[in-house]
């Protein structure tokens, strides 16, 4: 009896494996038919130039970067926009010559590094865009510190500015190499003078990188403070998983399993399409910041990071906000140190809430309170934690609520903020864009000598759109830029404290409880 139920048993474990087997090669199936019926690959995701710098270039200088660049893009011209298939010639695509998304049409080609020189800088900054960015996204930034006397240059970070198959092949190494040119430029450039560098998204990731780098390695040019904007330290698990669809794309000889996503360019500065490897590279370098904090940990030498402001939305569906917590900031020793003002200098996180006044919370997947409240209450924080809120439920006026390292005070003090008609949120790719930009920005945006996506919100069926609905209606312009510019001049000591932006929650501030 025994042996006949082992018999059974085993004979039903086997059918359950083959079927479970069974399953998974029809769910990959469909998800292969699925990916491959998407648009077909045009030549700006099929042409690879090798004119793009990499680790291994041997480049000695960033000049030779930017002779490399100069021909990287008569590449590009010569490989891409001159191939342009007829049926691609539309009025709205960036590889047309002419369209009303061709760089071209602004004086200044964006896509590519610029510098922005003085004479005799006060400070060296180096500014990283975002993966799939452009340098575009920190030009008015870098305008902003260039006219308060810095010596600015905004690098195009390996693979992007180009064509969308640029980061088929690029890998984090070849970024971060290009990185350690820009740096020793930069200190060549504006000698014996502070350097800070400010870090977008995956360019958050790369300053965070490098300054990691330069705690064990003396030969790489040291940092006084990181800026990071929406910066890339936590990003979700199934990043990870794209090799194996990349895999699958090669062994099937699929290409189009290389891309997570196939969209129109229509966008002068930041690719609609996304290779898989782009992801990956986001994984692969949040996990080597975790790997480096860990060893600085145990060398002793974290108290050395400089100081770091780092500004983010409380929800982000690009990077994962928590993480920036848990990841780094808890991760950090605390410090305070006096700046050239005077003013106390601590790590800071300014966190930009949901608008409490649109009353959303009972719409939202995830109520990011869930994760803010615990660490409001929090009376042992290592860093200084700013929060820029509603001032209640029934109304859009913001104000800044702000805890010390250490302390159970929470400073409030009211801004000349407040939440713009319609907006509940910002997002990943608002932060570092003014309202004024003539391409991303909203009613105060100048004229745009081309396409202008501020305020993008077509009306009509579903599903008749290549571009989704929802990348069209993400804000693409941060209402609160102003503040952010104030907070990044006074860290840089470019600027006094302003009490118009609660920059010092001890002026004209008033202790009270973090409206939530």
């Amino acid at each position: 009896m025994i042996k006949k139920l082992l018999h059974i048993g085993r004979r039903f474990l086997h059918v359950l494996l083959s079927s479970l087997l069974g399953a998974l090669v029809v769910i990959v199936a469909l998800a292969v038919y699925e990916l491959n019926n998407r648009p077909d690959l045009s030549v700006w995701h099929k042409t690879v130039l090798d004119q793009e710098f990499r680790a291994d270039s041997g480049l000695k200088n960033f000049g030779e970067y930017l002779e490399l660049e100069e021909r990287l893009f008569k590449q590009l011209d010569q490989q891409v926009y001159q191939k342009i298939d007829e049926t691609d010639k539309r009025a709205i695509n960036r590889y047309v010559r002419g369209s009303l998304s061709d760089p071209g049409r602004w004086p200044t080609n964006w896509n590519r590094s610029f510098v922005l020189p003085v004479d005799e800088p006060k400070i060296g900054v180096l500014l990283l865009h975002g993966m799939s960015d452009s340098p575009y996204s920190l030009r008015s930034i870098g305008q902003l510190l260039h006219g308060h006397g810095a010596y600015v240059i905004g690098m195009r970070v390996p693979g992007h500015g180009q064509a969308p198959s640029g980061l088929l092949e690029t890998t984090w190494e070849d970024m971060a190499a290009a990185v350690r040119l820009a740096m020793t430029e930069l200190h060549e450039k504006a000698a014996g003078v502070p350097s800070y560098i400010v870090g977008y998204s995956n360019g958050g990731a790369l300053a965070v990188q490098y300054t990691l780098d330069s705690l064990a390695d003396e030969s790489l040019k040291p940092v006084n403070g990181l800026i990071l904007i929406s910066p890339e330290i936590g990003i979700s698990k199934f990043a990870a998983l794209a090799k194996w669809q990349e895999r699958l794309g090669h062994l099937l000889g699929l290409e189009k399993l290389a891309w997570n996503s196939l969209s129109p360019e229509y966008d002068p500065w930041k690719y609609g399409s996304f290779a898989l490897n782009a992801g990956k590279q986001a994984y692969r370098i949040t996990q080597e910041i975790q790997r480096q904090i860990t060893a600085q940990a145990k060398a002793g030498t974290l108290s050395r990071v400089p100081p770091v402001l780092a500004l983010q939305s409380v929800v982000d569906a690009t990077v994962t906000a928590p993480a920036l917590v848990n990841n780094f900031f808890d991760r950090l020793p605390a410090i305070s140190l006096k700046q050239g003002n005077s003013q106390q200098i601590h790590h800071e996180l300014v966190l930009f809430d949901i608008n409490r006044y649109a009353e959303i919370e009972p719409l939202m997947k995830d109520n990011p309170s869930a994760w803010i409240n615990p660490m409001l209450k929090n009376d042992n924080l290592k860093f200084m934690l700013t929060l820029m809120s509603n001032e209640n439920h029934e109304n859009e006026q913001v104000i800044a609520s702000s805890r010390k390292p250490g302390s159970s005070a929470i400073d409030t003090c009211t801004t000349a903020l407040s939440w713009p008609k319609g907006v509940y949120s910002l997002s990943h790719v608002a932060l570092p864009i003014p309202p004024d930009d003539p391409v991303y920005g909203g009613d105060e945006a100048g004229p745009s000598p081309g396409i202008d996506l501020g305020d993008l919100a077509l009306r009509g069926e579903k599903g008749v759109l290549q571009v989704p609905a929802a990348d069209m209606l993400r804000l693409r312009y941060n209402p609160f830029h102003r503040y952010l510019e104030q907070r990044m001049l006074v860290f840089m000591d470019l600027e006094r404290d302003s009490d118009s932006f609660c920059i010092s929650p001890d002026s004209a501030s008033q202790t009270g409880a973090i409206q939530q």
